[in-house]
């Protein structure tokens, strides 16, 4: 007879201290020596991270009301465009947002800001109305005076993703970095066998309200993300190869660490915000603690060539390929590059 657990008796031993917690790094060892039945019985739970470039972030802001009140209409926040058609004083700033006379400073550089303590410039305009009669104001804001910071990213930590490699003449900037001409190096941006959705590919512990590390506090996972697919052609080990399912994700940014929140410019392509996310895997039966024992060398991805439009395929290597520093592509050894972090 098959061996399981529920979620209550891990959650009893989790309360009494009792439970085996491991990372999945730690159990793929494990698994090395110990069967799927055995690891169900051994350990409870296992944590998944990443920490990477997801450009599909932002945060909602409510600011507070200014006397006399204003409607805004157009928001700037250091010269940043916020979206202004939610309420009075609500907005949300996009990661990727930024003024055009100053392309290396955005959206996201705004919520790491606002998160170190910083203070803000907010300015905003307004046509004026009988309950909202003021047209404009130029203040400042930081983390403790408006009344919510609320990170919400509609499409967050890829099951999978891309390697990007070069073969044309000419360099190209792109949200996986620069890459070099004539295949002198490829990016990658998925952490392998920590990667969270790589652990539960069919989504059978994560979903809708799932609890998860965002950002150094408790988040939760709100929905699937956008651009979220399945239908990607699965390799032997039932792991998508290539960019396919994702989350949306909502926390407390007022409960978050710069530590797991920083902006970044990419050169010569714009603003993107790094996003520390884990989640904890309840190891319920055999088949869970065989998912969550997949190896860097069981999960492959698909090679594109971002100097061509349209990026087609050129190759397909593993992730214990990448993570050596180097992979063979169309016969040539090349330097590779991860543009997400251990």
């Amino acid at each position: 007879m098959e061996y399981k657990k529920t979620y209550d008796q891990i959650n009893e031993k989790l309360k009494n201290g009792e439970a085996i917690v491991l990372t999945a790094e730690e159990v793929s060892k494990l698994a090395e020596e110990a069967s799927p039945e055995e690891i169900v019985k051994q350990v409870d739970v296992v944590t998944t991270a990443t920490f990477g470039a997801m450009c599909s972030s932002g945060a909602i802001l409510n600011v507070g009301h200014a006397d006399p009140p204003i409607r805004m209409e157009k928001i700037r926040l250091n010269g940043v465009p916020c979206y202004e058609g939610l309420a009075a004083v609500d907005a949300y700033i996009g990661a990727t947002a930024c003024d055009p006379d100053n392309p290396e400073y955005g959206g996201a550089h705004v919520i790491q800001d606002l998160l170190e303590g910083k203070e803000i410039e907010l300015e905003a305009w307004a046509k004026g109305t009988d309950c909202y009669p003021r047209k404009h104001i130029k203040t400042t804001i930081n983390i403790n005076s408006i009344n919510e910071f609320t990170l919400f990213n509609p499409r967050n930590a890829y099951q999978n993703y891309n390697v990007a490699v070069n073969t044309t003449k000419k360099m190209v900037h792109t949200y996986m970095g620069t890459l070099l001409s004539n295949l002198r190096n490829a990016t990658y941006s998925t952490s392998g066998e920590l990667s969270p959705l790589l652990n539960d590919p069919e989504f059978r512990t994560i979903g809708i309200g799932t609890r998860i590390f965002l950002g150094g506090a408790q988040g939760f996972v709100v929905w699937p993300g956008t651009q979220f697919n399945t239908t990607k052609p699965k390799n032997e080990h039932g792991i998508p190869v290539g960019n396919a399912a994702t989350v949306a994700v909502m926390g407390n940014l007022k409960e978050m660490s710069p530590e797991y929140i920083q902006a970044a410019y990419y050169e010569q392509y714009g603003v993107s915000l790094f996003v520390g996310i884990g989640i904890p895997i309840p190891v319920l039966d055999a088949d869970i603690a065989k998912r969550v024992s997949i190896k860097n060398s069981q999960i492959e991805t698909a090679v594109l060539d971002y100097g061509i439009v349209g990026a087609p395929k050129i190759g397909q290597v593993n992730y214990e390929q990448l993570q050596s520093g180097f992979i063979k592509v169309k016969g040539k050894k090349i330097r590779t590059a991860p543009v997400a972090s251990l």
